[in-house]
């Protein structure tokens, strides 16, 4: 049975003060309270955190519009946006290195969500567990 997608609705909203960049909403039914006020950057887009949801480890950055979040939502698989390809990828669809979404939360600026995640094998492209996986600087 396919999966029935929620009706997304992106809204323009204000641009707020010096060097403020253009922000847009999405409604998705019956999340509206907790989505009404996400803010994506001018291109569209909004960071995406995932986190394992055991362990608290974060895995990586990536970004989404709001057809990303929206399919997110309904399939419950990390659907992000590939702003070098210029289309949607759902996190393990060719390697097998799955996002199971456990829970989505967005951040109280509104302009961060965060992906709690049941990851399977790597998250990072390079094999690493984390994309930060031996890259500390401090």
């Amino acid at each position: 049975m396919v999966p029935r997608i929620p009706r997304c609705t992106p809204r323009r909203g204000r641009v707020a003060g010096r060097g403020a960049q253009r922000s847009q909403s999405v409604l998705v039914e019956g999340r509206e309270e907790v989505l009404a006020n996400l803010s994506f950057n001018a291109d569209g887009l909004v960071p995406a955190i995932a986190q394992q949801h055991d362990t608290g480890e974060v895995l990586m950055l990536a970004w989404m519009d709001a057809e990303a979040l929206r399919r997110t939502l309904a399939t419950k698989q990390a659907t992000y946006w590939s702003r070098s390809r210029g289309e949607y990828w759902v996190k393990g669809e060719t390697s097998g290195h799955r996002q199971a979404v456990v829970s989505v939360a967005v951040d109280c600026d509104g302009d961060t969500v965060l992906l709690q995640v049941d990851q399977t094998g790597p998250a990072c492209h390079t094999g690493t567990r984390t994309c930060f996986s031996g890259r500390e600087i401090a």
